[in-house]
């Protein structure tokens, strides 16, 4: 399954919303990537990886899940990536 997400959060997929977005990641039974839209994606549990890809607010990056939880794993994921930082944080 894959899913193509816009990315909200102002620091887009670095400090707080990368860590929490791959901790997310792992908390499924699924196999998880992330990447640009038509570029090389990365392992979604691995924060070097994730924070590598340098993805800024605004930007659209592609989720690609397989597994037992693979489309609760792309909800999950889908909801850190499209919410403000402010709200997360909570």
């Amino acid at each position: 399954m894959d899913r193509v997400v816009t990315v909200v959060p102002e620091d887009g997929l670095h400090a707080r919303p990368a860590a929490e977005f791959v901790e997310t990641a792992g908390e499924y039974d699924a196999d998880v990537q992330v990447g640009p839209v038509d570029g090389d994606p990365v392992d979604a549990a691995s924060m070097l990886a994730v924070t590598s890809l340098g993805v800024a607010s605004g930007d659209d990056v592609e989720l690609v899940a397989e597994g037992e939880d693979a489309e609760a794993a792309l909800d999950a994921l889908e909801e850190v990536l499209s919410t403000p930082e402010a709200e997360s944080a909570t």
